[in-house]
């Protein structure tokens, strides 16, 4: 527990500290990689190039310090980091890592401001949330472990399916080498892959595509621009290649309740929503599922969404297209704003919205859900990567 001239300290200078944050973590990261290179293939290039994970980090150094003496504000936050953790395998010594070079990024950026009292007062602040996010891995490694079917750390699989869904995604399914049994998983987490590329291992998440049947899991892959792993799936990994996953990980899974739900998904963002919605047909809720693609030739799944639609009452599905091709049969044309919502939304109590897609996607989504009275508590988002601001 931090003392109250250490939370004092934090706060006189947490001011300070936002002021320079992405300066600091633009610090921390270069150092890190060029002392530590070992960590390097748990953190996705792409994103720092683009400045998305040292711009989340500085957000999280910022929430944190803003809210010292209340922590218990920053719940979701730090259930959303455990179980990022755990799709990474992240272990105590790392903790180690990022922590020498933090305090060595802060001191380089604020100079003589960090003072030993303040040194000491940000050393003891992240051990605090070191340790608190260290007990609660473990404890969810633990807990996967012990599940039928679970396991910890690596495990061997082999790519038993390769399917087009798309011009630009395609589905992988994957059994364990071992032959044994896989655990269960919450319909719209994820699998945590580590791979070879190039010689170089890199670690990716991908969302679970298909409901969970205890034999072998599915994730379905968007052929990205520049993506080096994307690139690698689509292009070279064959049926029989191997690789290692890590137990299925998340926390955009169902929330408890029996009204209707709404799936607003764009691109890839469909791969975490099909196990969704068929965990809430089976539960007997009404589902509106509604995709937006840019025409029929990169929308994937859909003969799979007919098949529900065809067996479910409770379940609509409608298509946005925003530059339809000719035989195209979407349901509604154009960009998904809040008039074409506005005809979507059921008069039933109790309605949940959850929104994946790329960043653009989800924040015109959910202005346009908030502002046709949903409140933020029932609408639910899904990043793919560094937690970031959707504003």
């Amino acid at each position: 527990m931090l003392t109250p001239n250490q939370i004092a300290v934090i706060k006189a200078t947490a001011p300070a500290v936002a002021a320079n944050a992405n300066r600091i973590t633009g610090t921390f990261y270069p150092l890190m990689f060029e002392r530590f290179p070992e960590v390097r293939s748990v953190f996705n290039q792409s994103h720092q190039r683009s400045s998305a994970q040292p711009e989340a980090l500085a957000n999280a150094i910022i929430a944190y310090a803003s809210n010292i003496d209340r922590l218990e504000v920053l719940g979701p936050a730090v259930e959303g980091i455990v179980q990022k953790h755990v799709s990474l395998n992240i272990t105590p010594d790392q903790y180690e890592i990022v922590g020498t070079c933090l305090m060595e990024a802060i001191g380089k950026v604020l100079g003589e401001a960090v003072t030993a009292e303040v040194a000491d007062a940000w050393g003891a602040a992240y051990w605090q949330l070191a340790r608190l996010l260290i007990a609660a891995e473990e404890q969810e490694y633990a807990r996967k472990a012990a599940l039928s079917g679970g396991w910890r750390g690596a495990r061997r699989f082999k790519i038993v399916e390769k399917t087009p869904e798309s011009t630009v995604i395609t589905s992988f399914r994957l059994a364990p080498v071992d032959g044994g049994p896989v655990m269960d998983f919450l319909p719209g987490q994820y699998l945590g892959l580590r791979l070879a590329v190039g010689g170089e291992t890199v670690h990716r998440n991908y969302s679970l595509s298909a409901s969970p049947n205890g034999r072998d899991y599915r994730i379905s892959v968007k052929r990205e621009p520049h993506g080096l792993v994307s690139a690698f799936l689509h292009d070279s990994v064959q049926v029989g290649d191997m690789l290692d996953a890590y137990p299925p990980a998340g926390e955009f899974v169902l929330r408890d309740g029996t009204g209707p739900l709404l799936l607003v998904t764009g691109g890839v963002g469909q791969t975490p929503a099909l196990p969704l919605a068929e965990q809430a047909l089976a539960a007997g809720r009404t589902v509106i599922y509604v995709h937006a693609a840019l025409n029929g030739s990169v929308h994937a799944f859909r003969g799979q969404v007919d098949r529900l639609a065809a067996l479910h009452q409770s379940f609509k599905p409608v298509y946005c297209y925003a530059d339809p091709q000719p035989g195209d049969r979407p349901h509604m044309t154009g960009l998904l704003d809040r008039d074409r919502l506005a005809a979507l939304l059921p008069d039933e109590d109790g309605l949940h919205a959850y929104v994946v897609g790329p960043k653009p996607f989800m924040a015109a989504v959910i202005q346009a859900l908030t502002a046709l009275g949903l409140p933020p508590s029932s609408i639910v988002h899904e990043f793919f990567g560094p937690r970031e601001a959707l504003a």
